[in-house]
């Protein structure tokens, strides 16, 4: 059996309230390993009645799922041995990030991995008639204030979170660090979702520029580039339309992308950095 060499390690992770969310999976693996997770969580307002949320997969399941605290996440961990902690904070307040770290270290310590994995989605679109449907959901003409949704949180949380994670890992005088970003196959253009594939591809560069500047510290930083994976928000229509464009024949499952990033963060990949790994089952892939 390999062992990953996790057992003990402080993991903070982003965006990690939806029970069938990819940082809810990361999380429950990491946890498994004998890592102390801690859960970082942003609630979104429900935007549909109980009845709407309930159906199944599609925008209000997904909207309801996010606007949940971390509560269940933290039940499963620990129902299953795990420890787990978790804290609320708007990312897009750089005050808040600071204090991210502040709350881990009071609870479990220093942080080892950090796993950039919360997102704020504004669709939007180049077409002056104003807009389009993208995914069962409307978007408008690009704005100012589109753009600035996704890129506080898709771009400039994750490089102050970097930053941050960097001065208190050098400052301790620590040698072994983990950072894995959370991207998408639509960063290099994403029709539709302008700003948010644009503000992923900006968290790629960023990503490229720590692993060269954090790699003598002993720090490794690499990306995990996703195709569309099942986390409440494919309905059942677009399920089928998805399993065309892909290879493999399906959409993703919130635990395959947890196992590429705790390989990302095991010992089996420490000489491994400043890489974007595509993890969608072909889907997105360069040619």
């Amino acid at each position: 059996m390999i062992d990953p060499g996790l057992n003990g390690k402080v993991v903070l992770i982003t965006g990690a309230n939806n029970p069938y969310g990819i940082g809810a999976a990361t999380a429950k693996a990491f946890a498994a390993q004998g890592a102390r997770v801690f859960l970082h969580f942003f609630r979104s307002s429900p935007t549909h009645s109980e009845p709407e949320q309930t159906r199944g997969p599609g925008k209000a399941f997904f909207n309801a799922q996010q606007s949940k605290t971390a509560d269940e996440v933290l039940q499963a961990i620990h129902q299953s041995g795990g420890k787990a902690a978790a804290w609320e904070a708007d990312l897009a307040d750089p005050a808040n990030i600071p204090e991210l770290f502040n709350q881990v270290e009071a609870v479990f310590g220093p942080v080892d991995v950090l796993v950039n994995n919360a997102a704020a989605w504004e669709g939007d679109t180049f077409l002056p008639s104003g807009g389009e449907a993208v995914m069962n959901r409307f978007v408008s003409t690009v704005s100012a204030a589109s753009h600035d949704h996704n890129f506080a949180v898709n771009s400039r949380a994750v490089a102050l979170m970097m930053a941050e994670y960097a001065r208190r890992f050098v400052q301790r005088g620590a040698e072994w660090g983990r950072i894995v970003n959370v991207s998408t196959d639509g960063a290099s253009a994403f029709p539709g979702e302008l700003s948010y594939g644009a503000s992923k591809h900006a968290m790629e560069s960023y990503s490229r520029a720590a692993a060269i500047e954090l790699g003598r510290y002993g720090i490794t930083v690499n990306v995990v580039s996703l195709g569309p994976v099942q986390t409440g928000y494919i309905p059942p229509e677009m399920t089928e339309k998805l399993r065309k464009e892909i290879p493999l024949g399906r959409v993703g499952k919130p635990e395959e992308v947890a196992d590429a990033i705790m390989f990302l963060a095991s010992e089996q990949a420490g000489w491994i950095t400043g890489q974007l790994l595509y993890v969608g089952g072909g889907h997105g892939m360069p040619l």
